[in-house]
This record gives structure tokens, C-alpha cells and sequence, in this order.
């Protein structure tokens, strides 16, 4: 499905890259999590498949098409759900009205579908009496799994989360992962997740340690 084609970024005035010639391959139906210690690059990477940056040499290719000639912008809103650390909610807004703006956004297939969207917050535990609540009055564990639930309701194919985990106790840190499992194996989506947490990693059916400019497969 994605692919880097001799992957590699740098920052300005910079001694050494942070990454250099990665060619890694994702597909659908699989959940993928990336390894590194902070500095590492791994979130620059994660930025760059996202279509929020763009390399400083070599390709990104969906389906054999870079994102050059897709473009940057309509990659990322028909195909790319993005779950951000500080969640990004509207947060003016219900649950409720973060999922319907993002299917109206992304044009999905279920724009409008007020049932729809309801019912995916539901499954993840977002209760009656929290889907019409400012979402500003929701715990951390609740505005994450709106987060997710924000990803469900698109048809993006390609869904990356970054540091999902980071601010979760462990209860919620599995009730996470677990999502992002089904995302991948029941809706037939492709997950990245970047982590520092091991056994978070170990959840994911593919790891990938960033260390020394290099990927390494772990499992």
C-alpha cells in the first residue's frame, strides 16, 4: 500500500541526517509501531507519511503513486487519519461534532450520518451522556478514544497515531492498542503508531526500531 523509496530527512545546517536511504514497506490489514529514543527522528517520519512534510531526498509512493503527484494536500484529507499526542479536538465542539466536522472534512462516505458516527463512539465507551458534552469535559482516556473514533469514521486508509499512549494509564493503554488492532485487522486499515513503550510495541503485529539513522526490523 505505502512505501519509502530511499527515505531520508535532515534538518538544516545540520552535521548528519536523521534518517538516510529507508525503504520500508506498510500494507492494510497490519498495525506497524516504531521504536526510538527521543531525537531519533522517529516523529519526523511519522510527520513525513502523514503528507505534513515532505523529504529532503527520495519518495513516498501510495499504490505506486508519490505523493508528489497525489498531492500533499488531497493525500491528506481522502487519505491519511492522523491521531495526534494532544488528541487536536475541536474543543468547542461534542464528540459528536468532532466526528461529523472530520466526515465532512475528508468527504467520507458516512458525511452527515449522525447514527453512524454515534454508534462508532459508543463502541468505544463513549457513553450517552458524554456524545453531546464539550469534549473540554472529558478525561484524558475519553478524548483519546474520540481521537479514535475520529479516524473510524473517515476513509482514510492509512491511519498513524503519534505517542497514542503517552499520557494513558496502563487500563487505558490496552483498551488503546486494542482499538488500533481492530482498526487495522476488522477495518482492513494500515496503522502506524510511534512509541517508546515496548510492550506497546509488542501489541503491533510489526516493529521497527529508528537508531543510528537506520530502521531495524524486530519483529
Amino acid at each position: 500500500m505505502l512505501k519509502t523509496q530511499d527515505l531520508s530527512y535532515w534538518y538544516q545546517n545540520a552535521n548528519q541526517p536523521l534518517f538516510k536511504n529507508v525503504n520500508l514497506e506498510f500494507e492494510e490489514g497490519e498495525s506497524y509501531a516504531i521504536l526510538g529514543h527521543s531525537g531519533t527522528g522517529k516523529t519526523t517520519f511519522l510527520s513525513l507519511i502523514a503528507g505534513l512534510d515532505t523529504p529532503k531526498d527520495g519518495a513516498i509512493l501510495l499504490q505506486d503513486q508519490s505523493l508528489k503527484k497525489i498531492g500533499l494536500t488531497n493525500y491528506r484529507r481522502k487519505h491519511v487519519a492522523i491521531v495526534f499526542q494532544a488528541y487536536n479536538l475541536f474543543t468547542y465542539m461534542s464528540p459528536l461534532n468532532n466526528l461529523l466536522t472530520a466526515m465532512a472534512i475528508t468527504e467520507s462516505k458516512h458525511a452527515g450520518d449522525r447514527e453512524y458516527a454515534t454508534q462508532v463512539l459508543r463502541d468505544l465507551g463513549i457513553g450517552e451522556d458524554l456524545i453531546t458534552r464539550n469534549v473540554q469535559h472529558l478525561s484524558g482516556g475519553q478524548q483519546q478514544r474520540v481521537a479514535i473514533a475520529r479516524t473510524m469514521v473517515c476513509d482514510a486508509r492509512l491511519v498513524v497515531a503519534d505517542e497514542p499512549t503517552g499520557n494513558l494509564d496502563e487500563d487505558n493503554t490496552q483498551a488503546v492498542i486494542t482499538q488500533f488492532q481492530s482498526i487495522a485487522h476488522d477495518q482492513k486499515k494500515c496503522v502506524v503508531i510511534v512509541t517508546h513503550e515496548l510492550d506497546v510495541a509488542a501489541m503491533c503485529d510489526h516493529q521497527y526500531r529508528l537508531e543510528n539513522r537506520q530502521f531495524t526490523k524486530l519483529a
